[in-house]
């Protein structure tokens, strides 16, 4: 197939990049900036705002692998654009394309979206989505790890520190990277059971991983026993201020964060798992988390 990406330059999208030249297909891949030329791969220069690159990105595609957004944004203006207008702008250059097939990567948080600004424009990029007349599919998955991850790097960085905080009380579920990307290439075709589906898709823990459970499965990946800290919804909000004065607009715990993680379930429902004859998790989250640390560790990162 030739299948048309956004994201492909960054953490999940270079996981699909990586399996998806694996399994033959070729790549029209959109970025902000020139890239390396590759095999199988052809870059289209352009960001979700530019309709001319997203048009270029899609003309001629068997499908399109949305997987870019913001993550972390100063507020909700940020999110709104990079998680719904841009959404928006790709779902309408697929169908003046003619493009049929639609992979939306979105984000449990859009179940929650009264939460945070980050979990309301991820609702809202699903509704146009699931409104359109494309042959869609959408994907919230958890948390998400691996090698190259900034955002799970900094309970590895804490747990190595010797104390990790997180949420007092609540679960989660996990995913890695790479069974991220071998699903979103398992649902390429579409078709009875995939199309016009939500899929929430987990290592296959059943009932995810409470908080304190996966800090010392953390800690022992990084070679620690870390003393974890139970943080209450106030504690959060709190370390949010402090983050946010350190750090400015470099904190990763913000207020709209605090706000999301104070929810006590982020886990993938059963009803939307998906079908094992479809796709199973492969990578053991323990095992996972001990290479993913192995890899920070070479890239001195920790």
């Amino acid at each position: 197939m030739i299948i048309a990406l956004t994201g492909g330059t960054g953490f999940v999208g270079r996981a699909f990049v990586e399996s998806a030249l694996e399994a033959g297909h070729e790549l029209v891949v959109l970025a902000r900036s020139p890239q390396e030329p590759r095999a199988g791969v052809e870059w289209v220069l352009g960001d979700l705002e530019n309709r001319a690159a997203l048009a270029e990105l899609v003309r001629g595609a068997d499908a399109v692998v949305h997987v870019a957004g913001v993550v972390n944004g100063p507020d909700a203006k940020a999110f709104r654009a990079g998680n719904y207008v841009g959404t928006l702008n790709l779902v309408e250059a697929a169908g003046a394309e003619g493009v049929r097939r639609f992979i939306h990567v979105s984000s449990l948080s859009a179940r929650e979206p009264g939460l945070s600004a980050y979990g309301a424009s991820k609702e809202r990029g699903e509704k146009v989505v699931m409104a359109s007349l494309l042959d869609w599919t959408v994907v919230r998955p958890p948390a998400i790890y691996g090698p190259r991850d900034k955002e799970m790097f900094e309970l590895f960085r804490a747990a190595r520190w010797g104390v990790i905080p997180m949420p007092k009380e609540g679960r989660a579920s996990l995913i890695h990277v790479d069974d991220l990307a071998r699903l979103l290439l398992a649902l390429l075709p579409g078709g009875e059971g995939v199309s016009g589906r939500t899929f929430e898709p987990d290592d296959g823990r059943a009932g995810g991983w409470e908080h304190r459970e996966l800090a010392l499965a953390i800690g022992w990946a990084v070679d620690r026993r870390p003393k974890v800290l139970g943080l209450s919804p106030a504690a959060l909000r709190r370390a949010a201020g402090i983050d946010g004065f350190l750090r400015g607009r470099g904190a990763k715990m913000t207020p709209d964060r605090a706000a999301y993680f104070s929810h006590p379930d982020w886990t993938g429902h059963p009803s939307a798992h998906v079908p094992p004859e479809i796709w199973e998790a492969q990578v053991e989250t323990r095992t996972g988390l001990k290479a993913t640390a192995q890899w920070y560790r070479e890239q001195g990162w920790l």
